[in-house]
């Protein structure tokens, strides 16, 4: 059995995906496919579902890097020093980080998400990867900018021979939210006349207007500040909240359900 994954065409030795619900051991709310360890999901089944994808992937499991991710801005930077420290010691370093970046081969990185947006960069130049995680705090802090950045300063990467990938996530139309947090946007200076809509409230029980923000379009807005071209960024269109069945959604689901896995491979 192998795992259902979306990929994305980036450059011939890369692979780059987005893991689906479909194909693996988990059960309920976290059925079929997650690989995540921190979401509360059975240990066992978390493990056939990594074995799975290793080896579809052709990776050795202990090159699989997942952050345990916290809505921040620390970026890792994934060498052979840290294939060098014990196991406790690279759980240890990925605490708390929501980028990844890596200029080793058949090294598989990422993020994982549920609504939040993924965001992969390659560099065409150096043969570098990145996966970044953006959930509203994260977009608002600029996370993918400060991943661009960091690649810039330990690679040398120029980000107009960078290509990203904005991966599933939930889309304007279904991101509802409170005035508070509209605020909290445009208090970041984000330009919020391209960014939000109102739209009818979508609970039953309530009536008027609400705010919605495109939280893709707020992450690619980035990208193309950071100096990537228009052409170079792809994006999967995929909305987790209206393809639930396919791609785990938190608002859906709950947060006690699985998550996307949203990887690159440099090969």
């Amino acid at each position: 059995m192998n795992p259902d994954l979306l990929t994305y065409e980036i450059a011939p030795l890369v692979t780059a995906f987005s893991t689906k619900r479909h194909g693996g051991y988990s059960q309920g709310n976290y059925a079929a496919f997650n690989v995540n360890l921190y979401c509360g999901d059975d240990t066992q089944s978390i493990c056939r579902n990594r074995q799975m994808l290793c080896s579809f992937l052709g990776v050795d499991e202990s090159c699989l890097v997942m952050p345990h991710q916290t809505h921040q801005t620390k970026v890792c930077t994934v060498d052979d020093s840290f294939f060098s420290l014990g196991k406790e010691e690279r759980t240890a370093a990925l605490e708390g980080v929501d980028a990844v970046t890596t200029s080793l081969k058949n090294v598989c990185i990422g993020v994982s998400t549920a609504d939040c947006i993924p965001v992969l960069l390659y560099d065409t130049e150096h043969h570098v990867a990145a996966a970044a995680h953006a959930g509203w705090r994260g977009t608002v802090a600029r996370i993918v900018e400060k991943t661009v950045t960091h690649m810039q300063q330990r690679y040398g990467s120029v980000p107009h021979r960078m290509k990203a990938v904005i991966g599933p996530g939930i889309s304007l139309e279904c991101f509802e939210v409170g005035e508070e947090l509209y605020t909290v946007f445009a208090e970041a200076g984000f330009p919020m006349d391209d960014l939000a809509k109102r739209f009818p409230a979508m609970r039953n029980d309530e009536v008027g207007e609400k705010w919605h923000i495109d939280l893709p379009r707020c992450n690619r807005l980035q990208l193309l500040t950071a100096g990537l071209p228009a052409s170079q960024i792809l994006s999967s269109g995929i909305c987790t909240y209206q393809q639930s069945d396919d791609f785990f959604s938190a608002r859906r689901l709950g947060i006690q359900s699985g998550r996307i896995f949203t990887g690159i491979v440099l090969r």
